[in-house]
C-alpha cells in the first residue's frame, strides 16, 4: 500500500503536465493539419528530464526512504524507481493518444495497466505464489506493459469524430520547443503540486496537532474528495483536446460549441455533486463506518462540508481544462497558488479544531478556485508567458526556466 501510494502520488504529480501538454498541442496541430514532430520531441525531452530529476532525487534519499517507508526492503525501493520510469512513459503515451483522439486505445492502455497489476496480486491471492515482493513487481511491470499499445496508435490514423468535415484548417501553430513546452508544463506542474496540497496535505496538519490516529480519521474523510477525482481524470482526458480543437477553429460555431461543451460538463458535475452531497447528508457516517470500520465516529456536518467542496473542486478542475485550452496556463497557475495559500492559512490560524480546519479549508479554497477560474474562462486573456516565439529572447529565458524546473 505504501509503495503504490508513493508511486501514484509521484507519477501523477510529475508526469501529468506532459500528458496535458501533448494532449493540448497534438489536438491543436490536428485541427490545423500541421506536423507534430516538434511537439513530440519537446515533450519527450521534458518528460525525460522530469524522470531523471525524480530518479536522482530518490537515489540521493535512498537510505531514509528504504528505512522509513519500506522497512529496509531494498527491492521495494528499486521497484519504486522502475515504476516511476514506466509511468513517465505511460503518461507520455496517454497524452499522445488523447491528443490524437484515439480514446479506444487510451482505454485499452488503462485496462492493460490495471489488469497487469491485478494479475500479479491474483497470483498471490489464489496461492500460486506468495510474498509481497511479487505484488510489488506487478506495480513496476504494469506501466511498462502499455508499450504494446503504441505501435497500434502509430499505425492508425487519428480519430475524426470532433472536427466538422467541411471546416477549414486553422492557422498553423508556432513551433513547440523545450522553452515554450517547458513553460506550459511548468505551469501545469504548479497546478499538480497545488492539488496535492489541497487534497492530501490535510492529514499532515492534523497529525502535527493531534497525532497519527486523528490523521487517519481525516485521511478517510478526504476520500470523499479524492475518489471522484479518479473518475474525473477520464473526463479530463477527452475534455482538453476537444476544447483545444474548438478553440483552434476560432469561428462562430466553434465558439458556441466550446461554451456548450463547458456548460454541459459543469451541469453534469453539479448533478453528480448534488447527488453525492444529499447521499452523504442522509447516510454518510454509516457508509464511512462500513467502508473504513467503526474505529472512528464520523461527523455528518464535516462529511457534508467536504462533499460540497468536492463539487466545487470538480467544477474548478473542468474550468481549468478550459483555461488551458484558451492558452491561460500561467494565469490559472496563479489562481491555484492563491487557493493553496488560503488553505494553509485556514489550517494554521487556529480558528477551528484541526480536523474541521482541513474540511473548511478545503471547501473554501475549492469555492475560491472555482470562482477565479470561472473568471478566467469568461474573460480569457492569455499571459505573455504562454506565448513564446521560437528564437526570441523570451524563448531563451523560458528554456532556462524550464531547465531550472526540471533540475
Amino acid at each position: 500500500m505504501i509503495l503504490w501510494s508513493a508511486v501514484f502520488l509521484l507519477s501523477s504529480t510529475l508526469f501529468r503536465p506532459v500528458e496535458q501538454l501533448l494532449s493540448r498541442t497534438l489536438a491543436e496541430r490536428d485541427q490545423a493539419r500541421a506536423g507534430s514532430s516538434d511537439a513530440l520531441i519537446a515533450a519527450a525531452k521534458i518528460q525525460v528530464g522530469l524522470c531523471a530529476a525524480a530518479v536522482v532525487g530518490l537515489l540521493i534519499a535512498r537510505a531514509p526512504i528504504e528505512r522509513e517507508l519500506f522497512s529496509g526492503e531494498a527491492l521495494l525501493f528499486w521497484v519504486l524507481i522502475v515504476s516511476l520510469i514506466g509511468f513517465g512513459f505511460a503518461f507520455y503515451a496517454r497524452g499522445f493518444l488523447a491528443g490524437r483522439r484515439q480514446f479506444g486505445l487510451y482505454a485499452t492502455l488503462l485496462v492493460i495497466e490495471v489488469s497487469t497489476r491485478l494479475a500479479f496480486a491474483l497470483v498471490v491471492a489464489v496461492g500460486i505464489a506468495d510474498g509481497a515482493n511479487l505484488i510489488a513487481l506487478g506495480i513496476a511491470t504494469a506501466p511498462v506493459a502499455v508499450a504494446i499499445v503504441i505501435p497500434l496508435a502509430i499505425s492508425r490514423r487519428p480519430g475524426s469524430a470532433e472536427a466538422a468535415p467541411a471546416a477549414a484548417p486553422s492557422a498553423t501553430p508556432a513551433e513547440l520547443t523545450l522553452g515554450s513546452g517547458g513553460a506550459f508544463a511548468g505551469a501545469v506542474l504548479v497546478m499538480m503540486l497545488s492539488e496535492q496540497v489541497l487534497i492530501n496535505s490535510g492529514a499532515l496538519f492534523v497529525r502535527t496537532a493531534e497525532g497519527a490516529a486523528a490523521a487517519g480519521f481525516i485521511f478517510n474523510v478526504m476520500m470523499i474528495a479524492r475518489a471522484p477525482l479518479v473518475l474525473f481524470q477520464a473526463i479530463a482526458a477527452s475534455l482538453l483536446p476537444h476544447l483545444t480543437r474548438l478553440r483552434a477553429r476560432d469561428d462562430g460555431s466553434s465558439r458556441d460549441a466550446f461554451h456548450a461543451s463547458v456548460t454541459s460538463t459543469l451541469m453534469l458535475i453539479v448533478g453528480f455533486a448534488t447527488a453525492v452531497t444529499l447521499g452523504v447528508a442522509a447516510i454518510g457516517p454509516e457508509v464511512m463506518q462500513i467502508a473504513f470500520g467503526d474505529k472512528f465516529e464520523y461527523d455528518r456536518l464535516g462529511l457534508v462540508i467536504v462533499a460540497v467542496g468536492m463539487g466545487f473542486y470538480l467544477v474548478a478542475a473542468s474550468l481549468n481544462q478550459a483555461a488551458l485550452a484558451q492558452g491561460q496556463a500561467h494565469r490559472a497557475a496563479t489562481c491555484w497558488i492563491a487557493c493553496v495559500v488560503l488553505f494553509v492559512a485556514v489550517n494554521v490560524a487556529g480558528v477551528f479544531e484541526p480536523d474541521r480546519a482541513v474540511e473548511v479549508g478545503f471547501t473554501v479554497s475549492a469555492v475560491l478556485l472555482a470562482a477565479l477560474l470561472g473568471f478566467l474562462y469568461l474573460r480569457p486573456r492569455a499571459d505573455e508567458r504562454d506565448r513564446v516565439e521560437p528564437g526570441s529572447g523570451r524563448e531563451v529565458q523560458a528554456a532556462l526556466t524550464a531547465s531550472d524546473e526540471i533540475l
